[in-house]
């Protein structure tokens, strides 16, 4: 699962893929997350906001978005 650490951490590697998957998030919408002092809560926000999603649906996403990026990036064996 996702966590706040590792999202900030990760914030560059998840933003490149975010309008494949959220096409709303513009960069302007992007660029509010990048100045945010808590980048998780500001982007869950986000998609609350534009995609009427509850809270832990959100954090859902953003789970699935990183797996996602995860499963990609590993060498196949």
């Amino acid at each position: 699962m996702m966590n706040k650490a590792i999202f900030e951490e990760k914030w560059s590697q998840i933003r490149g893929q975010i309008n494949a998957k959220w096409s709303l998030m513009v960069e302007y919408d992007l660029l509010k997350v990048d100045k945010a002092e808590v980048k998780f809560d500001k982007f869950t926000t986000m998609l609350q906001v534009k995609y009427g999603y509850t809270r832990q649906k959100a954090r859902e996403e953003i789970a699935k978005l990183w797996a996602e990026h995860e499963a990609k990036s590993k060498p196949a064996k």
